[in-house]
This record gives structure tokens, sequence and C-alpha cells, in this order.
């Protein structure tokens, strides 16, 4: 996905003193019952490698970069009675492994405008406030959001996150309410919180206008086991303001299960328009069928309105395109088309072994700042990943993923013709 490159701060802030930062944010609820009796602690390590190959005339021929990232969790209990209160702690800290000035720019690390250096390391401190009541939990701090229209993005070596308020409500049997205000975002590769943009890959908006606020809304109910509905409503103030309505449904069908998935998304301008001209619907539908350890999925996405779709820089939306890795497929006009073949190896016998081939095609494209129409674009993916089962690095992740995109778009173009790897290992040791 596109983001915007990100306010870099090369303020040192060392993992000790996050842990410092932990420690005292325990100290403050030793003495409620609850609060530390139904604690964990956990520590990820991600170890990232990620490679761009650019294959056109570009100034810059290659991206590739090599990081260690730590994220240290804390999620306290609740005090005990019918309000009860929690504190939840995230430090985060990423270690440049390898990168220089002709090949920054993989989101990674952050990077210094003036002399294209990555930082050697990064970090910053989530604190999360929550209150519980019944089903009813409210956050206030730090949020990882998974909405419709603001996916915090997880596709760097540390989360994206956001700050505000985030109501979560499961009184009612089947029914999830949501709502919520932010004002910030803390980006995947920054360690500072920044104002909220809308992400303009190829000039589809006015990338620098900021919004003093993210407000949202939703539903999600289960009508059935086997249907579940949703209708959400993000504002994004003098920006934009973007419905969605979506549902998934799965059954039997034959000796497998089929899914179908229906989705949404309608934009328009907010108050002062400040991103420009917003005039978007999105509109698409996917069918995928699940048999033994195979899933095989079709979908098509299908944009109507004058602009692309839009959605905040630095995070995802999430359409049938989510995790593509070297292009959204949200421009104007644009239909898409997409097959996916996954397999799990469990069900030959390799529990732990997973494998993915995909396959994406956009065409009809506008680039209205290229004065250019009827583009094309597609990219051939495939990835592997394998857990560990046993033994003394039982747990530990690999996962390697790799795409070879390519369009037809002007020379300058924000989404460029490239060969790409990634290569992830991960481990999560439980503290308590």
């Amino acid at each position: 996905m596109y983001a915007r490159p990100p306010r870099v701060s090369f303020r040192r802030r060392p993992l000790p003193h996050l842990i410092a930062l932990l420690g005292a944010s325990l100290a403050l609820g030793a003495q409620a019952e609850g609060f530390i009796e139904d604690s964990h602690a956990n520590l990820t390590l991600r170890n990232y490698y990620l490679d761009r190959d650019y294959q056109d005339d570009g100034a810059k021929s290659e991206a590739r970069e090599w990081a260690q990232g730590f994220i240290l969790k804390f999620q306290s209990g609740f005090t005990p009675g019918p309000l009860g209160f929690g504190l939840d702690a995230t430090g985060l800290l990423g270690v440049k492994l390898d990168s220089s000035p002709s090949r920054s720019g993989t989101e990674l690390l952050p990077v210094s405008p003036s002399s294209g250096r990555a930082a050697d390391e990064y970090s910053r401190l989530g604190l999360t406030g929550k209150m519980k009541f019944d089903k009813t939990l409210l956050q206030a701090g730090d949020l990882n959001l998974a909405l419709p229209s603001a996916l915090s993005s997880p596709s760097r070596l540390l989360p994206q996150t956001f700050r505000g308020a985030y109501l979560t409500s499961a009184q009612v049997e089947g029914l999830t309410l949501h709502g919520g205000y932010v004002d910030r975002i803390a980006k995947r590769n920054s360690t500072d919180y920044e104002a909220m943009t809308v992400a303009s890959p190829n000039g589809r908006f006015n990338g620098r206008a900021t919004t003093s606020h993210m407000a949202f809304a939703g539903a999600d109910y289960g009508l059935s086991p086997a249907l579940t509905l949703k209708a959400h409503y993000l504002e994004v103030a003098d920006l934009y303001d973007q419905g969605y309505l979506g549902a998934l449904h799965k059954a039997p069908v034959g000796p497998g299960t089929l899914s179908t998935d229906v989705r949404a998304f309608f934009s328009d301008e907010n108050g002062s328009a400040e991103a420009g001209k917003v005039d978007n619907t999105h509109l698409s539908l996917q069918f995928a069928y699940a048999l033994g350890g195979n899933r095989w999925t079709l979908g098509y996405a299908h944009q109507l309105g004058d602009t692309a779709t839009p959605y905040i820089s630095g995070t995802e939306l999430m359409g049938i395109s989510e995790m593509t890795m070297s292009s959204d497929y949200l421009n104007a006009k644009e239909r898409m088309w997409q097959a996916i073949w996954d397999y799990d190896f469990a069900a030959a016998g390799v529990p732990g072994l997973s494998a993915r081939m995909r396959y994406v095609r956009g065409d009809h494209i506008e680039l209205a700042s290229l004065n250019a129409s009827d583009r094309k674009e597609r990219e051939a993916q495939w990835e592997m990943g394998y857990v560990i089962q046993g033994g003394p690095l039982r747990g530990v992740g690999f996962r390697v993923r790799q795409s070879f995109y390519r369009n037809d778009f002007p020379t300058g173009a924000a989404f460029r013709d490239e060969n790409q790897t990634r290569f992830l290992v991960t481990y999560t040791l439980p503290i308590w």
C-alpha cells in the first residue's frame, strides 16, 4: 500500500526506557485484585528483509533494507466490581541491520528527507487505558483499529496505531457496536503521532491537507451462524467521509464450504473538502470455496465515480485487494479481478506449513493528474510460511513473499514496475 513519507524524529529512546515505563504502569495497579492476576505480557521479535527491484528507468533502481523489531506488550486484567479499569502498554523498538541512502525507502525504517539515510533505531511507547462494563469496553490512548475504512497496517516491521478513544459493545447477542474518535496517527515507520492525511499516490487528492480528527460508528450483526452483516460510517473532518456496507455468507456446498463476500464503500467530500474532489463508489464481490486444505478464491471490484477510493495515509482499506504488495488497486475507474489459491499442508500431514498463489489484474484505470486513461496493472504473487511445531525452536515462524508487478502508467507514477521480495522471521515469547 502507498504511504506518505513519515515525519522523522531521530530522538533516541532505548528499549530500557520503555521497559522502565512499562514497569511503572504495572506498579500503578499492583494493589488492584484482578489487574495483575488476569494480566499477561509477551515479547514479539520480528526480523524483516524487504527488497524492491525496480524494473523501469526511474532514478532509483532498488530499495532494500533489513531490520529487527521488538514488540513488548503488556495487557492488564480489570479491577473488581461492575465497572472495571485496566491499562495496556506496548513498547516498540526497530533496529537497522542493513540500509544505505541509495537503497532506503522500504518503510521498514524512518528516513531523513535531506540525506536519505535511515535511522539506526526508532522506538515509541503506546499506553491505552480501558474501562469495562459487562460486554461494553471503552479504550483511550494508543489504538489498533480493524475497521473496514481504517485498518491499522500490519505489513511492516512495527504496527501502525492511532491516538483516540474507541468504544465497542456486544450487549445484544450477535450484535457488536463500534464508535470512536481519533485525532492523530503513529505510522509504522515513525516515532511520533502526527496529523492524518489522505493517501495520494499519483496525485489523486491533495495529500498535504490534514484533518483535525476522524470519527466513526458502525455495527456488525450475526444474523445467523452463516450470515454476518456490517454497516459502518467514517468521517475524516474536512477531507472526506465514507460509508460501508458488507455481507459475508458461508454455506456447505458439496463436500466443501462456499463463502460469499460482498463489500461496498461510498465516499464523498467532507466539510471544506481540503483534499479536493472525492466522488467514488467501490463495489466488490468475492467467492471462496474451501475443501480439505485447499481454498480457491475469485473476486471482482469495480470503481464508479470520478475519483479513486480515499483512505488514510499509512493505513490500509479493507477491500478485497488488501495485502497486495505493490499497488492498492483503488484507482479511479479501475476494474480489478483476482484469483487466489491457498493451501494448508496440515491436510497433507505437514502442520505449520502454508502456501498462497495470487494473481491480480486491473484495467480501465484513469490517472487524471498524469493525463492518462484506460491504463492497466497486474501482479503475480506467491508466498509460503512455516511455523516450527516442536523442539527448542517451537513457535518460530518463517514467511517468504514475492511479487512481480507491471503497469503501463506514465513515467513518474507512484506505482512502479518491480520485483519485490519479503522475508520475515517471527517469534513470540510469553513473559507470563
